[in-house]
């Protein structure tokens, strides 16, 4: 039971690919293990390393590879707190790039049905080049099935600046592949899948910010993904609900009885409705690490 809570945990605190927001809203976003796994209230400590930042497997037009460091803390009654903090490795003017809070509560529905229902906020300094950061705000459910696979449906209303709308569809498996320590440590292997489908309002502002900001020192104006040369802003399409990414994840996680490291590969394919590069793909790596006290 021990290492499916970690396990649950790191998936929320990662998807986040944070969902980063996927992997850092990862993004920012925290699904613990169903309240029946655990009997006791826990704490746990996450560090994490990622390439890029993944948004339902869009990325900006820079990579923005990062550190995050988080902490959860979960009731038996399904009641879970959790805050992250991160940090871009070519981001000089700031020291912390984003944090985030989050507040959710599991609900068991069967034995093998769970809800979840969660809200966070995550805080951008000014000029943020992160793809989301004019939605701080984050209202999420889900429900997820455990059974021979474990399958979800989650909806996420974003909102701040702007509004969007996501539906994500999941579901993936575990693989024992196992011990190395007399059966004090376990391997596993978790390939999922994500299909993801939105509104990409987000898309919009980030590409005005951009525009902004680039202007105001008469820097010549960038030619980014979806957006026509000179243009400023995105058309109708932004607040279309499409399908926007396909995204395999490949989690390979060394377990022991408080800890687990972990090395994913995630491959996102985005569709031809995608505004931050129709058709093309995205490769994700992150190495993280948990300890739960």
């Amino acid at each position: 039971m021990r290492y499916a809570l970690i396990l649950a945990l790191l998936t929320g605190l990662c998807h986040s690919s944070v969902q980063a927001q996927d992997t850092a809203q990862t993004n920012a976003r925290t699904a613990p293990a169903d309240s029946a796994a655990t009997k006791k209230t826990t704490f746990t400590l996450g560090a994490l390393y990622a390439s890029n930042a993944s948004y339902y497997g869009q990325t900006a037009a820079t990579a923005l590879p990062y550190l995050a460091a988080s902490g959860v803390v979960q009731f038996p009654f399904g009641l879970y707190f959790s805050g992250t903090a991160y940090r871009l490795l070519q981001d000089s003017a700031n020291t912390i790039s984003a944090t985030s809070a989050t507040v959710g509560f599991n609900i068991p529905i069967g034995k093998k049905l769970t809800a979840t229902l969660a809200y966070s906020h995550t805080f951008y300094p000014a000029s943020s080049q992160f793809l989301q950061a004019a939605n701080p705000d984050n209202a999420s459910a889900e429900l997820k099935y455990a059974y021979w696979l474990t399958s979800g449906i989650q909806a996420d209303y974003a909102f701040g600046k702007t509004q969007d709308l996501f539906l994500t569809f999941n579901t993936g498996k575990q693989i024992t592949l196992g011990s190395i320590a007399r059966n004090k440590d376990l391997i596993t292997l978790t390939p999922a899948i994500d299909i993801v489908a939105g509104t990409q309002r987000f898309y919009r502002s980030y590409v005005e910010e951009k525009y902004l900001q680039l202007s105001k020192p008469g820097l010549p104006l960038p030619l980014l993904p979806g957006i026509p040369a000179g243009r400023q802003t995105v058309t109708e399409e932004a607040s279309s609900f499409d399908l926007l990414s396909y995204n395999l994840k490949v989690p390979l996680a060394y377990n022991r009885a408080h800890y687990m490291v972990e090395v994913e590969y995630q491959l996102s394919l985005l569709s031809d409705k995608a505004l931050s590069g129709a058709g093309e793909t995205r490769s994700f790596l992150n190495c993280s690490f948990y300890y739960q006290f």
